[in-house]
């Protein structure tokens, strides 16, 4: 099996198995990981964070990206460009009237309400989604390589944190040279330093 194909089997099997846990719990889940996200002293420090938009069975981003408002952080999110292929960034301070249906159903920043990032080197910390995940910071995405690419081309790095539930990690996943790890993971059993290429 080629490494495309062992990327589909894994990413099919976890979003079944995410899939499975109950809405409650999901949310009881996602209160936890997202509360120690926001004790991690990288998240303290910045200044200007990244997140994302959770749908399907995702955990619940809503519940940080509140509280990264509440704490005075610049809070940017993505919106997907479908010409270039890329994520354009947009700065939001209100999830309620910022945010509509975009892509594929996503949540993402309605341009007419959203300051466009244009310089994201000034990006501290990013909460990267993903389907699956290895203890040493390994990170299986959707398949449309958007953030790697997105990462490809920031001029500095800035602190990835994962979070995760429990049954989204796994021993192995079958990475490629533009796969970058993850240098935190943090899920409802245990916070990890993963990748530490920053020290």
């Amino acid at each position: 099996m080629n490494i495309q194909a062992r990327k589909l089997t894994l990413r099919q099997r976890i979003i079944a198995a995410r899939e499975n846990l109950a809405a409650s719990e999901r949310l009881r889940l996602s209160h936890a990981i997202l509360g120690a996200v926001s004790g991690l002293p990288v998240y303290q420090q910045a200044s200007t964070v990244l997140g994302y938009l959770n749908f399907g069975a995702e955990l619940a981003t809503e519940v940080w990206l509140e509280q990264a408002l509440r704490d005075g952080k610049r809070v940017l999110l993505p919106r997907v460009n479908r010409a270039s292929k890329h994520l354009d960034l947009y700065q939001i301070q209100d999830l309620r009237q910022d945010v509509a249906p975009g892509s594929w159903g996503i949540r993402e920043p309605r341009i007419e309400r959203c300051i466009k990032e244009e310089a994201p080197g000034t990006i501290d910390f990013i909460l990267l989604p993903g389907v699956a995940f290895t203890r040493n910071g390994g990170r299986l995405g959707y398949g449309g390589g958007f953030y790697d690419r997105l990462l490809a081309r920031m001029p500095h790095r800035p602190a990835l944190v994962a979070a995760a539930f429990g049954l989204q990690v796994v021993e192995d996943i079958p990475l490629e040279d533009t796969d970058r790890a993850v240098e935190w993971l943090v899920t409802e059993n245990e916070i990890l330093r993963c990748n530490r290429e920053r020290e």
